[in-house]
């Protein structure tokens, strides 16, 4: 399995753009995966100077309805004539910022006959499903930093029930990929304990302190390689990785093989 960082917050290959965002291009023995699509059409020029075709991805995933990973899916249904995109039901709600700003997706993708809405679990395909998990239990509580979602008519604290990871399964290894886990990437790792996690943390807005450090410890407690990026964070990354000894950054323009 082959996974490249199609637009991410850093890039250190030559002639790579990036942006504050997300998109994977996932190569499976399976199938071609696009995780993603990130804030601009940024992906669409990094995998065009990466070598990664996207008419060849056999179905999208959306992790969650936030602009910064949703935001490339109409120019994907462009240049792709066929591949679904897996988005859950919740994902179109209004979603705002700390500050007010509206941080959803593009509302005319709204009814799109290739957006395929998923709930609770989805499978997509042999080795392929979708998880939400927002009824299983938490081992630590979810922060909202100042995230709001409008329900009835009222701005509440964002519950990100709109999040979901893939679970992939192939040559006996699980392979979990996640967006930003907002819904705590403690929580995740343990729902999960996959082989293998890839995606951001969250930790970008979180002190450089003891808390921070208890989090890595907790992490490497888990029999779990971590390719992280993205909300994560350098500054969170760079201060955690003294800890986790089984943890990587991926930025945009590089592939990790699994």
């Amino acid at each position: 399995m082959r996974i490249t960082a199609l637009a991410e917050n850093t890039a250190k290959a030559p002639g790579i753009g990036a942006e504050h965002g997300l998109s994977l291009y996932i190569e499976t023995d399976s199938y071609t995966v696009l995780f993603d699509m990130g804030q601009t059409e940024l992906f669409a020029e990094n995998a065009e100077k990466l070598g990664k075709d996207l008419r060849k991805v056999d179905f999208a995933v959306l992790s969650h309805g936030h602009y910064d990973h949703g935001g490339g899916m109409k120019l994907f249904l462009q240049l792709n004539s066929s591949a679904p995109v897996y988005v859950n039901r919740r994902a179109f709600e209004p979603h705002y910022n700390a500050s007010g700003k509206y941080i959803g997706l593009d509302t005319e993708l709204i009814g799109n006959e290739r957006i395929i809405l998923t709930d609770e679990e989805y499978r997509i395909a042999d080795g392929f499903t979708l998880f939400s998990c927002n009824s299983r239990p938490k081992v630590c509580e979810i922060d909202p930093s100042g995230l709001t979602v409008m329900k009835n008519g009222s701005l509440v604290p964002e519950d990100f029930v709109h999040e979901q990871y893939l679970l992939i399964e192939e040559g006996g290894r699980r392979v979990l990929i996640s967006g930003c886990s907002h819904k705590g990437i403690l929580n995740i790792a343990e729902w999960f304990r996959p082989d293998v996690l890839v995606g951001g943390f969250h930790f970008m807005k979180m002190d450089l302190n003891d808390k921070l450090i208890g989090s890595a410890k907790r992490l490497n407690s888990f029999p779990t390689r971590f390719f992280t990026c993205h909300c994560t964070g350098e500054a969170q990354y760079n201060f955690m990785k003294p800890h986790m000894e089984r943890m990587s950054y991926l930025s945009c323009g590089e592939t990790v093989c699994i």
